[in-house]
């Protein structure tokens, strides 16, 4: 069933009524007695669920309707010759003149342990089903490269300036010291597995099934490592970063600044308030908050000074929800509300942090290890880094 505005107008209404609701049952519960928190409590947290799933739902449907309005990709005759013929391969595991078509379509070749490249387009759907799937790909920059590993150069700063007179010396100015930073690559890999009974079924489509099966489990990987990964044969994750509480002026490249909420295992208002002004102006326009879905559930019982919730939800079609008029990433990679847990972050991700992604996605067909299964292991290398380390701020939750 195709999704309309309408369909979103229904969802964005049933929001804004369950929260006119959610928020009184919670003032009750602030307000109540003894007695009655207990249960208001639970009405309280039911409520807190459904508000998670209108909006999450009303967040899907726009996604929806602004896919049916994508264009469909042309390729040319190359790319579409080879299409034909990986599928073929796929399902029949006929792979004559493959590996020339795949040279000719992406002007790449086989290589030495086998397997062949998805056809582009394929790879391409691949990449925005995780975009779908990933919180980080949604909010990161990426770029694509042919090159095993990526490296840049960031300005570290050091370029002297000053004032003069008008008829005053020029004197030179310092050269800015440069560094260069490397992504952090690994090779992830699937193994979906299909019969051969349903790759010969035409009405079963092979390409659909195997571009989500592959994109599910490389999310799964891929948003722990961006989040938190540790560099080693995987990308490493902005909250792996050194963190200090040294603030821009005077803490080094490459390192988070960090602040501590001052409530063991908690949060508070003021605390998010302190996070988006710890960042620079520059970079706010942009910014929003990551954190779990328990914590946005937490912080969506959260007041400021004039009694005012700090979370509002977005009622109308291409309005998200938002936290002290930013909008919120929820990322089940981040860490829950704990005791000592870097459980929040806010800035601008899209400068702060960057994907990379090798072109060509691999699939190796075999229908021999698990019969009468057809796996297709596939490897697809990725790799992230943190290239400007004031763009995002971390919140750390004070330990007991």
């Amino acid at each position: 069933m195709a999704v309309d505005k309408k369909d979103i107008e229904d969802v964005a209404e049933a929001l804004g009524k369950k929260f006119d609701e959610f928020k009184e049952k919670n003032d009750k519960r602030i307000d109540g007695l003894e007695a009655e928190k207990g249960k208001l409590s639970g009405q309280v947290d039911t409520l807190n669920e459904k508000l998670s799933e209108l909006d999450e739902l009303k967040s899907g449907l726009e996604k929806e309707l602004l896919a049916l309005k994508r264009p469909d990709g042309t390729g040319s005759k190359a790319a579409s010759e080879h299409k034909t013929a990986f599928m073929q391969f796929v399902r029949k595991g006929i792979d004559n003149g493959l590996g020339d078509l795949q040279a000719k379509a992406l002007q790449i070749g086989n290589e030495a342990d086998g397997g062949y490249a998805v056809p582009e387009e394929l790879d391409r759907n691949i990449i925005e089903l995780l975009k779908d799937t990933s919180p980080m790909r949604q909010v990161c920059n990426q770029i694509t490269v042919g090159s095993p590993d990526y490296k840049r150069l960031v300005s570290l700063g050091g370029a002297g300036s000053g004032w003069v007179g008008e008829t005053d010396a020029r004197p030179a100015t310092g050269t800015p010291t440069l560094g260069q930073i490397s992504a952090f690559m690994g090779e992830l890999y699937a193994n979906p597995q299909a019969t051969q009974t349903s790759l010969d079924d035409i009405f079963f489509n092979a390409e659909g099934w195997l571009g989500e099966e592959v994109s599910r489990e490389f999310s799964e990987k891929e948003g722990s490592a961006f989040t938190s990964g540790n560099g080693l044969n995987k990308p490493k994750g902005y909250l792996a970063y050194e963190m200090t509480l040294e603030n821009d002026k005077i803490r080094a490249f490459g390192k988070l600044q960090k602040l501590i909420s001052g409530v063991a295992g908690g949060l508070t208002a003021d605390n998010l308030i302190d996070l988006i002004h710890s960042l620079k102006a520059g970079y706010r326009a942009n910014a929003r908050f990551m954190m779990s879905n328990l914590t946005v559930a937490y912080v969506r019982k959260l007041k400021d000074e004039r009694g005012d919730y700090i979370w509002q939800p977005g009622l109308t079609l291409g309005q998200p929800s938002t936290l002290l008029s930013y909008g919120v990433t929820e990322n089940e990679d981040m860490p829950d509300r704990a005791a000592d847990a870097n459980a929040v972050s806010f800035g601008d991700y899209k400068r702060g942090y960057t994907i990379v992604d090798r072109i060509g996605t691999r699939v190796l067909r075999d229908p021999y290890t698990n019969k009468p299964n057809v796996g297709f292991y596939t490897t697809k290398r990725v790799g992230g880094m943190l290239v400007d380390s004031q763009a995002i701020k971390v919140l750390a939750l004070s330990a007991e």
